[in-house]
C-alpha cells in the first residue's frame, strides 16, 4: 500500500509544495515544529532512511541542502536544523526545521500553529528562493 507521502507526490493528497525535481519532493509539514518546517522525500518509496542506495542518500541530501538554503534566504532563521527520525511515516524523509532563537525547542513533539492561509503564504515565500 502506498505511503501518505507517495499519495502526496502523486497529487492524491494536497500539500504545500516547496519544490520538486525528477527524484525528490519538498513540502511543508502540516504539523510544524517551527514556521517553515519542511519535509524532503525521495519519490521512490523506501521505508527506512538507511535503506536508500548510497547515490540516493547523497542526492536526497543535496536536494535538501538546496531547500534549506531557500528556507535560510526566505525566513532568515539563525540556521536550519535537520532531523531524520523516520518513525511517523514509512517513507524515508528529512525534516528541515528553521531555528529562530537559541532557546527554541527543537523537537518533532513540539508543534506551532500556522493557519492554512499562513501555510500557503509560507510555501510561496520559500518557493521563490529555491534554486534547483
Amino acid at each position: 500500500m502506498p505511503s501518505i507521502f507517495t499519495k502526496i507526490i502523486k497529487g492524491e493528497i494536497p500539500s504545500y509544495k516547496i519544490a520538486e525535481d525528477e527524484k525528490h519532493y519538498a513540502f511543508l509539514d502540516i504539523n510544524p515544529a517551527a514556521k517553515g518546517h519542511t519535509l524532503c522525500i525521495p519519490k521512490r518509496e523506501v521505508d527506512y532512511f538507511f535503506d536508500l542506495k548510497p547515490n540516493e542518500l547523497a542526492e536526497l541530501t543535496k536536494f535538501s541542502q538546496k531547500i534549506a538554503r531557500a528556507l535560510d534566504k526566505s525566513l532568515e532563521p539563525i540556521r536550519t536544523g535537520v532531523i531524520v527520525e523516520g518513525l511517523e511515516v514509512p517513507h524515508a524523509h528529512i525534516h528541515l526545521i528553521p531555528i529562530y532563537k537559541e532557546t527554541q525547542a527543537f523537537s518533532l513533539g513540539k508543534k506551532v500553529e500556522v493557519t492554512e492561509t499562513g501555510m500557503g503564504k509560507l510555501a510561496e515565500q520559500i518557493r521563490q528562493k529555491v534554486e534547483l
